[in-house]
């Protein structure tokens, strides 16, 4: 690589909410900041395809530690972007009668211990209480993830004196020499080569972790992934309701932000394809060579996604309420997931975020749930 670079303090690979907010972030130090995005848009994968869920601790009654760490960011986030939240409506937690991992004494002895509201409902017309072991209202909020999303970029053209965006560019290699990352971006639109010297990496890439933690001759974390679908309805009765079944295969439903759409996951139905590769390594990237393990793509536009289940959600999520309740389909978005293989059993969420390299330094963000975008402050060193 040439000696004549263009020099950052921090460079951040990935347009994810997790690299953004760590770009804002470091920018009130006075610091140089590129991010880079192999994408034509930020914000495009699994921060908007989710269910919305501002995590309060319920989700997760065995994974203690992931429970803990959304409830402590939760107040914090949400009077962060309070104008994208939705706290107007009633949100049930539902133990399924028959199946479950969670009975109804260990679910409230768990929220008892992590001091979260959980009120048994003995009657509710809209439910149906032959598959329900016992229903809870509790308080869970939503947040709307395609109002955050341009919140979010909007704070990054504010920014941009400081915060540089390269957008449809990819990390083609990267070095350590004199104590920082001589590093080599491509556009992806014209072939185009740049070199650029960065004091600290950041790698916020989520389910391309290890692609790019292998440029920079880190080691692998532990990975599993999942292709997944979002599906969105619309219901008349159940407008302003959400119910989360706990625990095992079950489903969730929840007003997706402060659209009028509802969001619709299943543990059963919502994860297509499952990968046990440390890279996302799927059957369908045959068909579109825009996808690769080490350079996973946009799975929503792709035509080589999985064929919808909605119709299997729906139906699944339709046991827990009575007869007249109704759903109709709308759409549905796909994205790849992946989480920690050491969480598979508990099914935890956590925010890990590494440090892999010392001189230079060099981090990997692994992002559990967007409350946690300010876990960067404890760890990162300006």
């Amino acid at each position: 690589m040439s000696d004549k670079r263009e020099k950052y303090d921090f460079l951040i690979i990935g347009g994810g909410i997790f690299g953004i907010y760590a770009a804002l972030y470091l920018s009130k130090f006075g610091l140089r900041i590129c991010i880079v995005e192999k994408e034509k848009e930020l914000l495009k994968k699994a921060s908007i395809v989710n269910q919305a869920r501002l995590h309060s601790g319920y989700h997760y009654p065995r994974s203690v530690a992931t429970a803990l760490m959304s409830d402590d960011n939760k107040a914090r986030f949400t009077a962060d972007h309070q104008q994208f939240i939705n706290s107007e409506f009633e949100k049930y937690y539902g133990i399924e009668r028959y199946g479950s991992f969670t009975d109804s004494q260990q679910f409230e002895r768990f929220c008892a211990f992590i001091n979260i509201r959980c009120e048994p409902v003995l009657r509710h017309p809209l439910f149906n209480y032959h598959r329900l072991e016992a229903l809870y209202h509790t308080i869970e909020y939503s947040f709307d993830p395609i109002l955050i999303a341009e919140y979010y970029r909007q704070q990054l053209k504010q920014h941009d004196g400081d915060i540089e965006v390269q957008m449809y560019t990819e990390v083609k290699q990267a070095e350590a020499r004199g104590g920082a990352w001589a590093v080599e971006l491509c556009s992806l639109e014209n072939g185009r080569r740049r070199e650029v010297e960065a004091a600290q990496v950041i790698n916020a890439t989520y389910a391309g972790s290890n692609a790019v933690n292998r440029l920079f001759g880190m080691r692998d974390i532990d990975l599993m992934h999942e292709i997944s679908e979002m599906v969105f309805v619309t219901s008349p009765q159940v407008k302003n309701i959400g119910l989360t079944v706990m625990d095992g295969n079950f489903g969730s439903l929840m007003p997706y932000g402060l659209s009028d759409m509802l969001s619709l996951s299943s543990v059963a139905y919502t994860h297509h394809k499952v990968s046990y590769d440390n890279l996302p390594t799927f059957d369908c990237q045959a068909l579109n060579p825009e996808c690769r393990p080490d350079f996973p793509s946009v799975c929503s536009s792709c035509p080589a996604r999985p064929r919808s289940n909605y119709r299997k959600m729906i139906g699944q999520i339709k046991h827990y309420f009575a007869d007249h309740v109704e759903f109709h389909y709308f759409t549905s978005m796909f994205t790849i997931k992946s989480k920690l293989k050491a969480n598979y059993i508990d099914d935890g969420r956590p925010t890990e975020i590494s440090i892999l390299n010392e001189n230079p330094r060099f981090y990997c963000i692994f992002a559990g749930k967007i409350n946690s975008i300010y876990e960067v402050e404890k760890v990162v060193k300006v």
